[in-house]
């Protein structure tokens, strides 16, 4: 790793823990900025050495944050222009140089020099550009032009599309929202390394994947260690872009078993693959993953060959001074150990891609998630694209992250208003939700998450009604919601039903708001909100969540649930903990009743 000043530099830690090099040189903090609303950038040549934008803003805060600089504020720009110069490190020189972006919102032109190197459409996903071309000795001069229309065929989350709050929508997050950073880099170099557990075989298969094909024979080492130790060492030739190799983990001639991944012990096995042609070294990638096994079968969810009742809170991963970028790696961790306390064993992370060190600490300690992909609020063409792209480019970086069990295509029918009865919709969420097992086939897939579900693993109802006697009687007949309704909403959309296969869980309930804790009063001109209306005190709460829970509990037929929500979100303070993580009510009892309801 590049030495640099890490009090200097806002989440100076490298992104991703799981594709790691050794030449990592962070970008973030003060970069020049300007809004650009009347769109002549381009033609006045903003992009151009030596033209000064008329703001700062610190990296990797968007706008409308307070850590920016320059919010909070709720104003709509649609244009804006980042610019930073760079001095390529000395160790860095003499190999390819990408610039990476963690995620850019929404569509990245990149400029080097006043060359443009390359764009990316797409909020929440990475992309990574050869800059090596236009750079030179000394300083370079990196302009970045970003587009983040107030557009609902976006795959946008809880971003609302127009100015201040409205229902469950937030202020929206423009622009850089994650850590840009230079990496040194062969000609010939790793893709991606994705690997797959066989529990049931002691195996684990990689697929690794080049940028390019190789000029000529090199070979790839891959070798594996647990907890320091080595477990196996694997090297295969290759003249293709592509390798697979199997790594045998079952030692036990050594007497060293397979070690599993689960929340109780989420072992993780370090894999250092390397890439070289004759005795000179191509490329070094650490990366990791977990031995781990989820499926469903008949209606019911095994992890490593259990069952499991998932214990799920929603969380948003929104913070009051930063909006959807975690202020630090440390809250990125306060939010999973907060996740634990309340009794918990898993977090669905809703509307929104998380920053990666979260997949990276939920697989450290053991907590189990479902990756939700942002939704789009109109349907189009476009729309399908979007949808498409984002879920591809989620698998593809975090398809070794074993704490992730579950994908979620669509959520509550956003963005596919008419999937009941429009075909075509229908065939978006069958598309989406093949799709994304032909993509990865080691997850389950929950494909419209709340009703009107096509094709799915995951039978997954939202149902907030507040009391043990109405849900008892929404969910005393698995038939009668499966077939008919669940509070008014079908659980699946025309010409599809249960197949029997599908594992039925109520996968957000609750959302219980206080009366006297929380930002209270008028937020933009709303009034702030929970389900169902607030409590007064701890006891009503603890009263309306046991009820709830335990009505849950009791459905013979279901596998887990997922509580809203972790903390409160701008105007909806449903939260168990506040915006600034202070807990509303005793955590123990709440720990208590979420474990062992009574």
């Amino acid at each position: 790793m590049m030495e640099q000043n890490v009090n200097a530099i806002p989440r100076p830690e490298h992104p991703r823990p799981d594709f790691m090099r050794d030449t990592f040189y962070n970008l973030n903090g003060t970069w020049q900025f300007a809004f650009d609303d009347r769109d002549i950038g381009l033609t006045e040549g903003w992009y151009k050495p030596g033209h000064t934008l008329d703001r700062q803003i610190v990296v990797p805060f968007c706008y409308q944050s307070k850590a920016s600089g320059i919010g909070p504020t709720d104003e709509i720009h649609p244009i804006m222009w980042y610019r930073r110069s760079f001095t390529v490190p000395e160790e860095m020189k003499g190999r390819k140089i990408l610039i990476r972006f963690g995620a850019v919102d929404f569509e990245a032109t990149v400029y080097v020099n006043g060359h443009a190197i390359g764009s990316h459409r797409g909020g929440y996903t990475p992309f990574a550009l050869d800059a090596t071309a236009f750079l030179t000795e000394g300083e370079n001069d990196l302009c970045v032009r970003v587009q983040d229309m107030a557009d609902p065929i976006q795959t946008r989350g809880k971003q609302y599309w127009k100015r201040g709050l409205y229902s469950c929508f937030y202020t929206a997050s423009s622009g850089i929202w994650q850590t840009v950073y230079l990496e040194a880099v062969s000609d010939l170099r790793l893709d991606y390394v994705h690997v797959t557990p066989d529990i049931d075989h002691g195996l684990a298969k990689a697929e690794i994947l080049f940028n390019k094909v190789p000029d000529g024979e090199v070979t790839v080492s891959l070798e594996v260690t647990l907890a320091g130790k080595k477990v196996r060492r694997v090297t295969t030739d290759t003249f293709n872009r592509n390798v697979n190799a199997t790594l045998d983990l079952d030692t036990r001639e050594k007497f060293i078993p397979v070690a599993m991944w689960s929340p109780r012990k989420p072992a993780l096995y370090d894999l250092r693959v390397q890439v070289w042609k004759g005795d000179e070294l191509l490329d070094q990638v650490d990366t990791y993953f977990g031995m781990r096994k989820v499926e469903v079968q008949d209606g019911v969810v095994y992890l490593n060959n259990d069952r499991i009742y998932q214990r799920l809170i929603l969380d948003q991963g929104y913070w009051p001074d930063t909006i959807i970028t975690p202020p630090s790696d440390e809250a990125i961790r306060e939010d999973l150990e907060w996740t634990l306390k309340f009794g918990f064993n898993g977090a669905r992370k809703h509307q929104k891609i998380e920053d990666p060190r979260y997949y990276y600490w939920a697989d450290k300690m053991g907590v189990l998630v479902w990756g939700e992909v942002p939704s789009p609020f109109t349907y189009t063409d476009e729309t399908v694209e979007n949808l498409s792209a984002t879920m591809l480019e989620f698998i593809r970086r975090d398809f070794n992250h074993p704490c992730i069990i579950t994908w979620v295509p669509l959520n509550e029918s956003w963005g596919v208003p008419q999937i009941v009865s429009n075909e075509r919709q229908r065939m978006t969420s069958s598309m989406l939700y093949y799709m994304t097992k032909a993509a990865d086939g080691t997850r389950l897939c929950s494909g419209n998450d709340g009703w009107e579900q096509v094709h799915t693993d995951i039978c997954g109802l939202h149902d907030y009604n507040s009391t043990y006697e109405v849900l008892k009687d929404h969910f005393g007949d698995r038939k009668f919601i499966e077939e008919q309704a669940c509070d008014g909403r079908r659980a699946y959309a025309n010409g599809y039903q249960c197949t029997g296969k599908e594992a039925f869980m109520v996968t957000e309930y609750g959302g219980i708001a206080f009366t006297n804790i929380g930002i209270q009063g008028e937020m933009g001109g709303m009034q702030t909100w929970g389900y169902h209306g607030k409590v007064s005190d701890e006891e009503a709460f603890f009263d309306r969540y046991a009820a709830c829970t335990q009505a849950i509990r009791e459905i013979p037929f279901c596998r887990g649930f997922c509580y809203t929500q972790l903390t409160d979100v701008m105007q909806e303070i449903n939260g168990l903990l506040t915006p600034d993580r202070q807990p509303k009510m005793d955590v123990e009892r709440f720990r208590k009743l979420n474990c062992n309801p009574v």
